[in-house]
């Protein structure tokens, strides 16, 4: 039987190398300044040296944002205020370079990569988008019945595993994830609430901004719709039920990012949502994950503790895109840089004593 693209992603995973992280920790005590000094920046810089398995973790670059487009039947539900017409008009701005990340794309010197996975506007002939759809132009009404089908997930996981190891393949050592669909923290939050057991309340918020009552209406949507699901229900029944397909496909490239052994920087509550899935199909994959900021989406930091990362940033960040992953980026790259080019007290000492001399 052969063996999908996914499938041997998750198979491919190795535990990152813990003897490497202690190697790092003690060169950072070494390093010329007080122990501690800089922060959260040296436990970012020892995950990225476990990561590559050396205590001088290599740039992060050159780096892409996956940036994965789909619709949701939702949507027309009333959990936004937003017309999905907007999906596709936002695609365009990212690819003609006038969106929000694309500007910051371009300020990081990161690559862009739009994927359509299924989105309602017609992008028919747009340059720059990879057509991943799986035949239909955005989920069906999760608040009605299940929003994919069995064979579309795995598609999406599919698609996404292949893509990472096609970006690593040529040379990418840093993936981005980012995402855009209207509708899509309400499957978000669906599947948080599905894979944690946590009440859609805990873990539901107002998305693209909705109203109190906009808001009262979506959570009762979630609630609804993750009833349907059995208490001991599967990933993969999670994400057909009320899943999307951009989501399953960040999923399946967070998997194969980590089976390349490259960092893989997760961005809002959507891209969480998808490494929370992610994350029980193999387990290890989070050794690899990187949290870019701390989502205002009440959902982003349960999904942030559960996977027992740390985000870099806390900016008050919500639009998506990707766009809190390209502004973790040049911390990351600093956090690298410190372990590898910084000069230990030691040395420094010598230096000083040769001068001296």
């Amino acid at each position: 039987m052969t063996v999908s693209a996914f499938s041997a992603a998750c198979q491919a995973i190795v535990p990152i190398d813990g003897v490497t992280r202690e190697r790092a920790e003690a060169l950072h005590a070494s390093l010329a300044k007080p122990v501690g000094a800089l922060g959260r920046l040296e436990t970012l810089g020892c995950r990225l040296a476990a990561i590559a398995g050396t205590d001088r973790p290599p740039n992060p670059a050159p780096a892409a944002v996956v940036l994965a487009a789909a619709d949701h039947g939702v949507a027309v539900a009333g959990v936004t205020p937003w017309p999905q017409e907007v999906t596709a008009l936002m695609v365009r701005a990212i690819v003609a370079g006038g969106a929000a990340s694309a500007v910051l794309a371009r300020a990081v010197e990161a690559e862009v990569v739009v994927v359509d996975l299924g989105v309602v506007g017609s992008l028919h002939g747009v340059t720059g988008v990879l057509d991943r759809r799986v035949g239909a132009a955005g989920t069906a009404n999760l608040a009605d019945g299940p929003a994919c089908t069995a064979e579309q997930v795995q598609s999406c996981l599919n698609a996404g595993a292949e893509l990472a190891a096609d970006l690593v393949g040529r040379g990418l050592r840093c993936l981005l994830l980012g995402e855009m669909g209207i509708g899509n923290t309400t499957s978000a939050a669906a599947i948080i609430a599905a894979l944690t057991k946590l009440p859609a309340r805990a873990v539901t918020g107002r998305g693209t901004g909705v109203d109190d009552k906009g808001l009262a209406h979506k959570i009762a949507i979630v609630d609804r719709a993750v009833a349907r699901l059995p208490s001991d229900a599967t990933v993969d029944a999670v994400l057909t039920e009320v899943g999307g397909f951009e989501i399953a496909f960040l999923a399946g490239v967070a998997i194969g990012g980590a089976a390349a052994g490259v960092p893989v920087v997760l961005d809002g509550v959507v891209t969480l949502a998808a490494a929370l899935a992610a994350s029980r199909f193999a387990p290890h994959a989070v050794d690899y994950w990187i949290a870019a900021h701390l989502p205002v989406e009440p959902g982003g930091p349960v999904v942030i503790d559960l996977l027992g990362l740390e985000p870099v940033l806390d900016l008050g960040l919500r639009l998506g895109e990707g766009t809190g992953a390209l502004l973790a980026l040049p911390i990351m790259r600093s956090a690298a840089a410190v372990l590898r080019e910084m000069v230990t007290l030691q040395d420094a000492a010598a230096n000083l004593s040769q001068d001296r001399s």
